[in-house]
């Protein structure tokens, strides 16, 4: 029987490959698109059964080859930028394809976890998992929502186990492909190693410079939440995955500086200390992001704890210093 992981060699399928084979579990399909060639970086230390590209996968997938063979879908793949514009590539890889994996996981009755997102929520305040909270600012949003959606619709015909996860901001290890749509500790970390200081965004929708809040989520976290999902196959639902607690994104600046400063010998600074030697600088707020940024998010993750999940979080202080703690030793090897 094989787990079969889309998106295997992106941020989150490849973490999610490394947690099932730390549970012995290596008859792992990884399916995905290497266009981005340095992905592969992310499955070297995994061990899979088999590699296949995401349209020789469904091709298999819909000639029966899989029948009968699969112990659960893990579906990460999708595309996550933002800003892509074209509509027609967004629906068809991200609403398009899941629809044909879960038609596929419930005609099989194969337990199937997907990545949905907390962009599904638009500008409102309120991170619940109900319809009337739900505004997508942009295609990709939408194509995420339109999805949850018919899941939704056919929740009652369900003869499998189907939970979407709306991930909020997530990071950690095995990012580093992800270019512009990396997360800021990843690009904070970087930055402060190349320039000695860290840029962040002036404030905007009433929020001070730097002050905009999100409910960032480490790796470790959003891996956690999906082994126990596998581990309750009796449980269904959309959840929200998030820490529950919204923090700035100078609380990420100052957990990445104070741990690459902890690093090297030196004492933490506060914000104000770090903003007076210059160590945080703030641009101009793009005006490509305007009215389609989220400025404040934060997971309601009541249903969550509802079906039983109650592990704690990292905050940002305890997941980036790790993150940075793991970057550094990469860094050193390399």
């Amino acid at each position: 029987m094989y787990y079969i992981v889309t998106g295997a060699a992106g941020f989150i399928g490849s973490n999610l490959v490394k947690a099932l084979n730390d549970r012995g579990e290596n008859n792992i399909i990884a399916v995905d698109n290497l266009k981005q060639a340095d992905k592969f970086k992310n499955l070297v230390d995994c061990e899979i059964a088999d590699y296949l590209h995401k349209d020789d996968f469904l091709d298999k997938l819909q000639d029966g080859y899989f029948d009968g063979l699969v112990s659960a879908v893990l579906h990460q793949g999708a595309c996550s930028d933002t800003m892509e514009t074209d509509g027609r590539y967004m629906m068809d890889n991200n609403y398009q394809y899941t629809l044909e994996l879960l038609n596929y996981c419930q005609n099989e009755e194969v337990p199937f976890l997907y990545a949905s997102s907390a962009s599904v929520y638009g500008g409102g305040n309120v991170f619940k998992e109900n319809r009337e909270f739900e505004s997508p600012l942009n295609v990709y949003a939408y194509s995420k929502f339109l999805f949850d959606q018919i899941v939704r619709r056919r929740w009652h015909k369900r003869s499998a186990q189907i939970v979407g996860l709306r991930y909020f901001n997530v990071y950690g290890p095995r990012e580093q492909h992800k270019g512009r749509m990396a997360s800021v500790a990843f690009h904070f970390f970087n930055q402060y190693r190349a320039d000695g200081k860290v840029k962040l965004f002036e404030g905007c929708d009433g929020y001070a410079n730097g002050g905009q809040l999100r409910d960032f989520v480490s790796i470790e976290d959003v891996v956690k939440v999906n082994m126990y999902f596998l581990d309750n196959p009796n449980i269904s639902g959309i959840f929200n995955l998030g820490t529950g607690h919204a923090q700035s994104f100078n609380d990420v600046a100052v957990a990445t500086i104070n741990s690459l400063r902890t690093a090297e010998g030196k004492s933490p600074l506060s914000i104000a200390e770090l903003q007076q030697n210059g160590l945080i600088s703030y641009i101009p707020f793009p005006e490509q992001l305007l009215g389609k940024y989220q400025s404040y998010t934060q997971a309601d993750i009541s249903e969550l704890r509802k079906c039983g999940y109650q592990e704690s979080f990292l905050s940002v202080e305890e997941g980036v210093a790790k993150y940075v703690d793991r970057m550094l030793k990469m860094v050193e090897k390399n």
